[in-house]
């Protein structure tokens, strides 16, 4: 066919002939002959921009396979050699071990994405006539021109692509940073007592939190970015007014909290722990791992971080006001279950945000039912995981956390 100046296009088969194919076949015969592309660069760009063109990874190792059959690194219009042939075995191989009916799934996708062409022969098989000399004279498979067409137009959506991933991580990076300052400055405003609205300031924390846009893109997180850096300065204003120079108390604080490291991380100094009662799992201990797992707004309270049940009540003291609830609420919640798991409702209180409108309220009817012997935080932190996992797993926010009793009481 190609001695009459023609190729195949149609494919063989049931399968009709689409518009995209025609495009495709287009840009290529009008492409210059002699334009050359290097196929692995080629394949990087293609990698690089494959969400553009709706590729799984699958369909990249089939490509890959694809272009491993030619000789030549650098791909030249023009020559009349740019149609692979391979058999079904043979690409299944190189594919490492596809099987046929997934080669197929992935070959379409390749073709419909505009980087492949169809040149099936007259019976559908893939080989190729050679000529009197021993050269190929009609090859019948797949034909690599597109790739070679569109190398430039690859070659700019994978840039594009490169620097918008870029700019995001970069937003990521000022979020993330914004987040740290803010939670921290907010701590040091409760322990030092700096005159503020401290709950206002937290409120609107959280509820940028709570707006973060998902899935994450440039365009909407630009506006978080900026709206927790003008927050952050906001708060750094206000610690400016207030800021005075070390005292000995501080140091004396310092050193008692060096101290409490070695406690035991369910709660207990070493020497209690090896006297304790054995615990049902209702009761027993949260470790502090979980909880910094599950709660990780929480741990952006801590002063150095989760390490032992110490480090979890100090963070509590610094929550509490921020939260809105009353000292009372707290004393309340601390008789009724006691200041560890008090400690621990309140970081799954923080870890719903806006979810719980009056925290509180809500601690305070928690208060009851543990009085009255029908709360443990056990089944309320088994729930927020699970949540978390099943939202991690969709890749998604969900409309709503999950919900807990009177949780807007």
């Amino acid at each position: 066919m190609q001695m009459l100046g023609l190729n195949p296009t149609a494919p063989f088969g049931p399968r009709p002939l689409s518009a995209a194919a025609l495009r495709v076949q287009r840009d290529v015969m009008l492409c210059p002959a002699g334009k050359a592309a290097h196929k692995w660069k080629t394949f990087r760009h293609v990698c690089e921009a494959r969400a553009e063109f709706r590729l799984s990874d699958r369909s990249l190792t089939v490509l890959n396979a694809l272009l491993s059959f030619h000789p030549d690194t650098v791909l030249t219009l023009g020559t009349d050699g740019l149609v692979v042939f391979p058999s079904n075995r043979e690409l299944s191989l190189r594919a490492h071990g596809i099987p046929a009916s997934t080669l197929r799934r992935h070959i379409g996708a390749l073709v419909d994405a505009g980087l492949i062409l169809r040149r099936d022969s007259p019976n559908g098989k893939r080989y190729a006539r050679r000529a009197p000399g021993g050269g190929i004279e009609q090859a019948f498979g797949f034909d690599l021109g597109p790739l070679v067409a569109r190398a430039d137009e690859l070659a700019d959506r994978a840039a594009r692509l490169v620097e918008e991933r870029r700019a995001l991580d970069a937003l990521r990076e000022q979020i993330t940073l914004a987040r740290r300052d803010i939670a921290k400055m907010l701590s040091f405003c409760v322990e030092q007592h700096v005159e503020a609205d401290l709950p206002a300031l937290h409120r609107e924390y959280r509820e940028l939190l709570e707006g973060r846009p998902r899935p994450a893109r440039r365009e909407t997180l630009q506006p978080l970015a900026a709206a927790l850096a003008d927050l952050s300065g906001r708060i750094l204003c206000i610690l400016e007014s207030h800021v005075g120079p070390a005292t000995n108390g501080d140091a004396r604080a310092e050193s008692q909290r060096a101290a409490a490291e070695g406690e035991d991380v369910n709660g207990l100094p070493d020497a209690e722990a090896a006297h304790a009662e054995p615990q049902d799992e209702a009761s027993s201990p949260v470790p502090v791992r979980l909880l910094a797992e599950t709660c990780p707004d929480f741990v952006d309270y801590a002063r150095d971080g989760l390490r032992s049940a110490r480090d979890v009540t100090d963070t509590a003291a610094i929550v509490r006001p921020l939260l809105g609830v009353s000292p009372s609420a707290w004393e309340d919640a601390c008789a009724a279950m006691g200041h560890g798991p008090a400690s621990v409702t309140l970081a799954l209180i923080l870890q719903r945000g806006n979810a719980i409108r009056n925290p509180g309220g809500y601690l305070r009817t928690l208060a009851r039912r543990a009085s009255a012997g029908q709360f443990s935080v056990w089944p309320m932190l088994m729930a927020l995981g699970a949540s978390q996992r099943r939202n991690d797993a969709a890749g998604r926010r969900p409309p709503s956390p999950p919900s807990f009793p009177d949780e807007n009481a």
